[in-house]
């Protein structure tokens, strides 16, 4: 299996038609766990690691889940290939930068495992909209299965051992992906990450950890695993979820309220210039289809036409451009392609109206 063969294949966060949501973009469940007995990715030798490698590949292949999946080793890819499993959320940078990685991913891209990252395994299941709790469900038996499978690093008085301290315990981080169009252009969102970072929470950019928002997307997440059940964990984070979702739909209603004609013709722009422009960077993308998105949200566009909108914003990114491209371009002529994608790809989007949510 290759890179390719993701991005030819259909997956649920880019081809899902009916079950996405307004605000949550996606719910992510994230296990953190090691091998018994084995040193950690960053203190183990090149031997070492490709002997872990070799047993979790093995392991994981032997289960259902990965039945007709692909198994990839970051070595053998190009930095194009990498860079767009990073960008679609299946590997972080820290494993696409490393040497002896992998990841063994679901046919369906719902599930995938690193391999060396920071720790020995990164287990990641990711759903489109808000399924907290099943997607847990789904983590915690590939969990089991590998646990009957692989002996664990595991202390009864601190819980799962990992590579760093914040993860020991449960190694859970569980985490939504977010849409805050509203919180933004309305000025609240520092406020809003500030009582969320108070009280245990991470808000972090589009790409994870060190990353900027890109298109008014966040991602929310817990920060402590020790000391907490799992239970505490998603009951947690759930909460705070459910009323950043309250406040994020009370500041798209002032908003239009309060701007009436304006708001419809902020959201009518861009998708004028996306419809038209020759050139397109990631950035004026990313910005501009979050406010078609937010049109298809409020009904200023069909809800029908979301989809197409969440699939443009990832296969916008750079690599993702230039692996569908089949070469390697310079800046404007990822910008040049990526404008006559998005071009074709909203032909048939009607005119954007006044809202009706």
């Amino acid at each position: 299996m290759s890179v390719q063969d993701i991005l030819d294949a259909e997956s649920e966060l880019t081809h899902l038609l009916g079950a996405q949501q307004a605000v949550v973009l996606s719910t992510r469940i994230r296990l953190a766990r090691n091998l018994d007995g084995m040193p950690f990715p960053g203190w183990a030798k090149v031997p070492q690691r490709k002997e872990i490698s070799e047993r979790c590949v093995d392991a994981l292949t032997e289960l259902p889940k990965f039945r007709r999946g692909h198994v990839l080793r970051m070595t053998e890819l190009q930095d194009r290939e990498r860079a767009v499993l990073v960008e679609r959320h299946l590997v972080s940078k820290e494993l696409a930068s490393g040497k002896t990685g992998a990841a063994v991913i679901s046919r369906d891209q719902t599930v995938s495992v690193m391999i060396n990252e920071e720790d020995h395994l990164r287990i990641q299941v990711v759903k489109a909209g808000w399924h907290l709790r099943g997607t847990w469900h789904i983590a915690e038996q590939l969990d089991d299965d590998l646990g009957a499978r692989l002996k664990m690093a595991f202390s009864e008085r601190l819980g799962y051992l990992t590579a760093c301290p914040t993860n020991v315990g449960t190694g859970l981080r569980a985490s939504a992906m977010v849409h805050l169009p509203g919180l933004c252009l309305a000025g609240h969102m520092d406020k809003v990450s500030r009582a969320l970072n108070q009280d245990g929470l991470a808000v972090r950019g589009w790409l994870g950890e060190g990353t900027e928002a890109a298109g008014n997307i966040f991602q929310i997440s817990n920060q402590q695993t020790l000391g907490l059940s799992e239970d505490a964990i998603l009951k947690h984070l759930g909460g705070w979820i459910k009323n950043v979702v309250e406040q994020e739909w009370n500041a798209r209603r002032k908003l239009a309220k309060d701007e009436g004609e304006r708001f419809s013709d902020r959201l009518a722009r861009s998708y004028g210039i996306l419809r038209h422009a020759r050139l397109l960077t990631s950035a004026e993308s990313m910005n501009m289809l979050s406010h078609l998105r937010l049109a298809c949200d409020m009904g200023c566009l069909p809800e029908g036409h979301r989809h197409i909108v969440d699939r443009l914003m990832i296969e916008g990114q750079p690599a993702h451009v230039q692996a569908r491209a089949g070469e390697e371009l310079d800046s404007d002529g990822r910008d040049r392609r990526r404008a006559a994608v998005v071009r074709e790809a909203l032909r048939d989007f009607p005119e954007v109206t006044a809202p009706t949510a």
